[in-house]
């Protein structure tokens, strides 16, 4: 079984996304990428990054608009997800651990 392509997307790429990219990568069936949506993240997402992803999940609905103002076209065929998850978490916090490992367990089926 070939593994999924994981881009997880939130504003900044500093806690959310690289949290549940790097809790995710330990799974046997994805591989994970992170970025953020803003102008102001450490990795600003790109259309290659669009381009690599079988799926792409974001924390919050304004990612996901965000992401369809820029890469439309791009996105025609790529499922996305909303986690639905505030931007009120640290990098690896305990909690938002607990609230990403719940919410994604639906990619380990």
């Amino acid at each position: 079984m070939s593994k999924l392509n994981i881009l997880f997307i939130c504003g900044k790429a500093r806690k959310r996304s690289p949290t549940a990219a790097d809790l995710v990568a330990g799974w046997d069936v994805v591989n994970t990428d992170c970025a953020g949506a803003g102008l102001d993240a450490n990795t600003i997402v790109s259309l290659d990054e669009i381009e690599w992803a079988d799926k792409i999940i974001v924390m919050e609905l304004k990612q996901k608009k965000k992401l369809n103002s820029l890469f439309g076209a791009a996105l025609r065929d790529k499922p996305i997800r909303c986690l639905g998850i505030p931007d009120n978490y640290e990098y690896m916090q305990d909690d938002l651990v607990n609230v990403l490992t719940t919410k994604l367990a639906f990619l380990r089926n």
